[in-house]
């Protein structure tokens, strides 16, 4: 069963009150949502209470939740639009750069894009990028995929990468570009941009 199975099933057990498969879901992601957060709000109290305030929208909007993405894509963009709902509270504004570079595979909108705006049309928007994406990776080959997986999904560095894969740290960056470069093509048409802007 993979990964995002078990956290579906998770999740279902948690939509029938089942408060222990939430915690087992909070556990697994909650140093991951905190290191996305983390580059949004750049202290780390703040981060970990931010981060914690996101696990706690999710979990009043987790009734509402289908499936349709998967958890962590669902709880990453609840957790972006968190810390800059409360940058904004705070009086700040979120960084305009970032080393932000799409922390989720399945997430290759611009970080200026992720803010709170819920209308039909952004929803399908939102869904349509997502398969566009998921699609696009389930495509490439083997050595692009784990390499962009690695980079984007488990945050390793280059050098890390290099040594997992076993190659010099110039064929994981060529990899890693041609894989962006790959689901960037697939995306264009959708997101109506041109040739020459970057991810």
């Amino acid at each position: 069963m993979g990964d995002r199975e078990v956290d579906q099933q998770l999740v279902e057990r948690a939509q029938r009150g089942d408060k222990h498969a939430f915690e087992l879901l909070v556990a697994k992601y909650q140093r991951r949502l905190g290191r996305l957060i983390s580059r949004f709000v750049r202290n780390a109290a703040e981060a970990e209470d931010v981060t914690q305030d996101a696990f706690i929208k999710a979990y009043r909007a987790l009734p509402a939740f289908r499936g349709d993405s998967a958890f962590y894509t669902w709880l990453y963009r609840i957790g972006i639009n968190t810390a800059k709902n409360h940058l904004v509270a705070q009086g700040r504004r979120a960084p305009t750069s970032t080393p932000f570079d799409a922390d989720d595979a399945e997430d290759f909108e611009d970080a200026a894009l992720l803010h709170e705006v819920s209308t039909p049309e952004n929803e399908l928007m939102s869904k349509q990028v997502v398969a566009v994406v998921n699609s696009s990776l389930q495509e490439l080959p083997d050595d692009l995929r784990t390499a962009l997986t690695l980079r984007e999904i488990e945050g390793l560095s280059y050098e890390e990468i290099a040594a997992v894969m076993d190659c010099p740290i110039g064929t994981v960056r060529s990899r890693i570009f041609r894989a962006r470069e790959a689901i960037a093509t697939n995306l264009r048409p959708l997101l109506g941009t041109s040739i020459d802007r970057r991810w």
